[in-house]
């Protein structure tokens, strides 16, 4: 996908844009902040933005939820590629601008590491990225996110050490069928300042080759790093990113109702188990390749 540039919202977004414009580089600090996103009163949040794009999301979802259905059941290749046509008009609706840095690889298949952040995510790397994701067991049984998880043909693993080598074999089959696959190491999503430590396990499907060929594996960085302009510091990042015991529902309609949201995805240099010289160290290169792309990207860099 070429960088996605969502059109700018209606209302106070605009006016908001020039504030961003003004401020430059300037830091606010937390409490400013969220002087910025007063409901009603603030300069970047407004109700009508949220009802529009939950409205646009939801008809979007509701519209494209049983051609994919139908697609899976019969094992068409739209399969494969309607979820990232879905993705890429959801980015537009939620008013993203993705900015992309480096070169994905283009063969097959490629296992993607990245950083996670946010539930967001879903819907910016399934926007930049052809491939199925591989989601912790507990996303399967989530209202309505749980039902797009399968219909996008995820793997769905338990993160307990006794289930990676059964679940390692399924990604390795997924591969080995020419699945390009999207996964997290990290076990759970970050507050989008730094990146939490890889679980190497969750790589092992890189040490079996396929087709007597390495497991070519690429680091991507994914950072949430402006609001209509302005650089998001630690008081704006729990706006976007989802971790700890944040509630799904309000904080979905926090983030539509912001302005325009500036994503930067960069593709690192790819790598393979037989370049690093044991899973550990592959987990260990493709850890400090995200966290300085994570950094970099919040940094303005």
């Amino acid at each position: 996908m070429s960088a996605a540039s969502a059109e700018p919202g209606h209302g106070s977004v605009s006016a908001s844009h020039s504030l961003g414009a003004r401020l430059g580089s300037v830091q606010l600090d937390a409490r400013e902040e969220r002087l910025l996103l007063g409901l009603g009163r603030g300069l970047i949040r407004s109700r009508w933005r949220a009802v529009t794009r939950l409205l646009l999301y939801f008809g979007l979802t509701a519209g494209l939820l049983p051609v994919q259905a139908t697609a899976v059941a019969l094992g068409w290749r739209l399969a494969e590629r309607l979820p990232q046509f879905y993705h890429r008009l959801c980015v537009r609706i939620m008013g993203f601008n993705v900015v992309i840095r480096g070169q994905r690889l283009r063969e097959r298949p490629v296992l993607f590491v990245c950083n996670h952040i946010s539930y967001l995510d879903i819907t910016v790397l399934g926007a930049v990225i052809p491939g199925c994701f591989v989601a912790k067991s507990e996303v399967s049984s989530w209202p309505l996110f749980g039902v797009l998880a399968k219909l996008q043909r995820s793997v769905f693993i338990r993160r307990k050490r006794a289930d990676v080598a059964r679940h390692g074999n399924e990604l390795v089959d997924r591969m080995a069928a020419g699945d390009n696959l999207i996964l997290f190491p990290e076990g759970t999503s970050g507050d989008g300042t730094r990146v939490l430590p890889f679980r190497s396990g969750l790589l092992a499907a890189a040490e079996v080759p396929l087709g007597g060929e390495p497991v070519k594996v690429q680091p991507v960085s994914i950072a949430y790093t402006r609001l209509n302009g302005i650089p998001l510091g630690r008081g704006l990042r729990p706006f976007f990113a989802w971790y700890g015991d944040m509630d799904l529902a309000p904080h979905l309609w926090t983030v539509a109702s912001l302005g325009q949201l500036t994503v930067v995805v960069e593709c690192h240099p790819p790598i393979t188990v037989e370049n690093a010289g044991s899973r550990k160290e592959l987990a260990r290169r493709c850890h400090e390749s995200i966290a300085q792309g994570l950094a970099r990207a919040n940094a303005g860099r």
